[in-house]
């Protein structure tokens, strides 16, 4: 299983996999493995994560997930969209219908969330007009259409008149004013769109800032006319983005696929789908997203095919595509066909496509057997997440969106002087001694204060407000359970105790581990040296109990488990011996005819 793409999914769990799994890691230390020590250095950087280098990190990965559960989701389960004591269809293709809409409602903005962005913008712009006061600066991509993910970056053009582009003088202007770190800035000169990139101070959001590039807007408006045409489309291109964000394939300068060309993507899908309920406002979802892997994933011809957008959309030829593309160019693997400016291939970039549709394939694979009716009895919607199979949300994204709803609270809304101790930075730092993180939770504990971290789905902004100081509450979200603790302005630690409940999942989690334990010493106790066989016909006299006067002898509980140990030995004693005796025989046999042979 490629660590990159796919972990491993609830029916798997098991002494079985368990024990292979503990043979399989055995053999990788025996053996060198590149991709064993690339998945030890991920977990020493996501242990020794700094914010401050937030620019080049993606918090949102679940790269070797199977390796590093406890790390990237032990906190919160990795499914955080799922309300409390919500009843999903047991039918499972209607219950993945059911989890992609609460999983576009969590997902989705929060007022804090847009307006922390519009202040990094409002900042942006001062400094632009400041340097050139006829310029303008334009928003464009998914901040301006809505289609953004938390970490999600902010796409900015600066349009102005000059010779030479002003990469430069933009960046010390920057670093003057305080808007990033010198560390977290850089300028992309030789790119095909020359950028520069930064990480905010602040609010440690990732800015792309680019010159005299209006396309950009006018493609932002574009997506605008699809998504009120295709009801479907919002919710399903942030499913794909979070499923391609934390598979790292997001990102063109690492050969993975833009957020424009999957929204272009899915729009040809939806243009050229052969129902017409694809329209329709109550489509399912769930058949939706099967069906754009199946065809992304499996059916879609990536050497002679490409995707054209305009006047109601269609495939076309690779042939015809480079007929009117400029300066010699070629198509490339993903070949998509830019609806603003014929010739210019949106995909060009795209060199690690194959990847993409590697992971695309794999996640049909998933879906479709969770939600065979032949697989009902195995898998339940409301025991384990369907859209879970190939999405999770990390602890450091649910963690970082509550220090946004803190720090960046309505104006409606009161805040608490002791908020303002919670830093960005605690949710960065290793928590790898084993103690719990109060700080990660949204706690500061310096002055035996709290504060408030809540994540929007459960806990509205009225309710924050109102219980502060005297009583402040955490909503930590769990895969299909929250728990909900109340910690007074005297609490000196936040866990699942404080109320007397042990989460659903870590509960069975626990259990399972406890029955891979005794399996394993079951086996580990079958398995030992053979003793000589004249000790082990004598069975061993149980032994009395060294209790004081007047107790009652009893008789070993092991021994049973040795007695079947014994029986266990004497079987294979004798089978080997039978073997080797069988051996020695062919063997004299083969001597004997080479003999006659040589005569």
């Amino acid at each position: 299983m490629d660590p990159k793409i796919g972990w491993f999914q609830p029916e798997q769990e098991g002494p079985s996999k368990e024990l292979w799994k503990r043979l399989w890691d055995r053999y990788c230390r025996l053996k060198p493995n590149d991709k064993l020590k690339e998945g030890e250095e991920m977990k020493r950087n996501h242990e020794k994560a700094n914010p401050a280098q937030f620019w080049h990190t993606n918090w949102a990965s679940t790269y070797d997930l199977n390796r590093n559960r406890e790390i990237l989701i032990g906190q919160y389960g990795g499914t955080p969209w799922r309300p409390l004591n919500k009843e999903y269809d047991p039918r499972p293709i209607v219950g993945l219908h059911q989890e992609i809409l609460d999983f576009y409602e969590y997902m989705s903005p929060t007022p804090e969330e847009h307006n922390m962005r519009r202040q990094v913008v409002r900042n942006i712009e001062a400094i632009v007009l400041e340097l050139w006061p006829a310029a303008r600066v334009e928003v464009f991509g998914s901040f301006r259409t809505g289609l953004y993910l938390p970490t999600s970056d902010i796409d900015l053009v600066v349009i102005g008149d000059w010779v030479n582009l002003p990469l430069r003088t933009l960046e010390d202007a920057l670093l003057v004013k305080g808007i990033c770190d010198k560390d977290s800035i850089k300028v992309l000169d030789k790119a095909t769109v020359p950028i520069v990139k930064l990480t905010d101070k602040q609010s440690k959001v990732k800015v792309d800032i680019s010159f005299n590039m209006n396309n950009g807007v006018r493609s932002a408006e574009l997506i605008k006319e699809f998504k009120a045409k295709f009801s479907a489309l919002g919710k399903l291109v942030l499913v794909l983005k979070q499923f391609l964000l934390q598979r790292d394939l997001n990102e063109v300068f690492h050969g993975g696929i833009s957020s424009y060309s999957l929204i272009l993507m899915t729009v040809s899908f939806l243009q050229l789908h052969p129902r017409a309920d694809v329209l329709h406002p109550d489509c399912n979802l769930g058949v939706l997203l099967i069906e754009f892997f199946e065809l992304y994933g499996r059916k879609f011809n990536y050497i002679k095919t490409a995707i054209r957008i305009k006047n109601g959309g269609t495939y076309i030829s690779k042939q015809e595509m480079q007929k009117e593309m400029k300066d010699g160019h070629r198509p490339s693997v993903l070949c998509i066909e830019d609806p603003l400016t014929p010739g210019n291939d949106i995909g060009r970039g795209s060199y690690g496509a194959l990847h993409v549709r590697q992971a695309f394939e794999y996640a049909y694979i998933s879906l479709t057997q969770s939600v065979n009716p032949l697989n009902q009895a195995v898998i339940n919607p409301n025991v384990s997440s369907i859209l879970g199979r190939i999405i999770r949300v990390t602890d450091k994204v649910i963690t970082y969106r509550q220090w946004i709803r803190h720090t960046f609270m309505s104006k409606n809304e009161s805040v608490s002087p002791s908020s303002s101790e919670v830093s960005v930075s605690s949710f960065g730092e290793s928590d790898s001694d084993g103690e719990t993180n109060e700080t990660s939770n949204g706690i500061n504990k310096e002055n035996g204060q709290s504060a408030v971290v809540a994540c929007h789905s459960t806990l509205s902004p009225a309710v924050v407000s109102a219980a502060l100081p005297a009583s402040l509450q955490i909503s930590q979200q769990h895969s299909g359970c929250t728990t909900v603790t109340t910690i007074t302005s005297t609490s000196t630690a936040c866990n699942n105790t404080a109320t007397g409940n042990t989460p659903a999942w870590r509960t069975s989690h626990q259990q399972s581990q406890q029955k891979t334990n005794n399996h394993l010493n079951d086996i580990s106790s079958v398995m030992t040296t053979q003793q000589p066989q004249a000790n082990s016909r004598t069975a061993p006299s149980p032994v009395p109990s060294t209790g004081g006067t007047g107790s009652v002898p009893q008789q070993s509980t092991q021994e049973p488990r040795l007695q079947q140990t014994k029986q266990y030995r004497n079987q294979t004693g004798f089978i080997r011996l039978f073997n080797n005796k069988k051996r020695g025989q062919q063997q004299q046999l083969k001597g004997t005819t080479n003999n006659q042979q040589q005569r």
